[in-house]
């Protein structure tokens, strides 16, 4: 996960967001074929080239791309299974053709930027959609919906639906999300999913992840401390949940931490 690591921990690094995203779905597929994805990738970029014109205009492409991705391959928003694992990986959502808005969108990223067109990823309270903009037009869309071209209202109306929250009053939530943050968000969805699923062998080495990409924020530390706790490893725990409190000390969880802290202290003096 070198590529990846890079890409968390510097914002200007170099390496692709295809690349990122692949290296981070081998905690669920470790022996993933990443130049095969990247493969299907181009495939996927020719396909949609192969509609448009040398002249063509920004509308175009979006018709272009939603066509080949939406209506003749048929990628889709996995609505039924929204939290399997799966969804969260480049990989699988190339093979299965399901995803979840975030991942449906950084395919779209990836065929965008592959013609030349800038494609980035817009991170709605709640829903993650691409906006595509040239010198004249900008254009937001929607993957997880069938590539929907969505009005500002749209937009409003899908933050204030999957969130409560007002776009109308803070519009700059509508701005593009570098690399790094769209990759500190694929790896916050599959935290959820496998502490949820109790895959805490996954939910670590996500967390180590975020970590090496937050090193300062808490709520991490505190995670991987309980994770550690529930896979007997209590002195990685206790070394997580005293970092934590010392980077959040008034926070509301610090009397359940340190009472995990006592529990780790008492096994302790029972090994003696």
């Amino acid at each position: 996960m070198r590529r990846l690591l890079e890409a968390l921990q510097h914002e200007k690094s170099g390496v692709t967001l295809d690349i990122a995203a692949l290296e981070l779905a081998t905690i669920e597929f470790p022996n993933l074929d990443v130049p095969g994805c990247v493969a299907c990738l181009d495939t996927l970029a020719e396909q949609v080239s192969g509609r448009l014109s040398s002249d063509a205009a920004l509308i175009d492409f979006v018709h272009a791309a939603n066509e080949v991705l939406f209506e003749v391959l048929q990628f889709r928003g996995n609505e039924e299974e929204y939290y399997d694992p799966r969804n969260s990986c480049l990989n699988s959502v190339l093979t299965r053709r399901l995803g979840i808005p975030i991942t449906l969108s950084l395919l779209y990223m990836e065929v965008g930027r592959r013609l030349g067109r800038t494609v980035e990823g817009i991170g709605l309270p709640g829903h993650f959609i691409v906006g595509c903009s040239d010198k004249v037009s900008t254009y937001w869309i929607d993957p997880f919906h069938g590539g929907r071209i969505l009005t500002f209202a749209d937009c409003c109306k899908l933050a204030k639906e999957a969130s409560d929250a007002d776009l109308r009053a803070n519009p700059a939530l509508l701005a593009p999300l570098p690399k790094r943050q769209i990759l500190i968000r694929m790896l916050s969805n599959l935290k959820v999913i496998y502490l949820r699923g109790e895959s805490f062998n996954k939910a670590r080495q996500v967390l180590d992840l975020l970590i090496s990409a937050m090193p300062d924020y808490p709520e991490e530390y505190r995670h991987r401390g309980t994770v550690h706790l529930r896979q007997l490893n209590h002195r990685a725990a206790k070394e997580d949940l005293e970092t934590y409190l010392r980077l959040e000390p008034n926070a509301p969880e610090r009397e359940e931490v340190k009472k995990q802290l006592l529990l780790i202290e008492r096994w302790k003096a029972g090994l003696n």
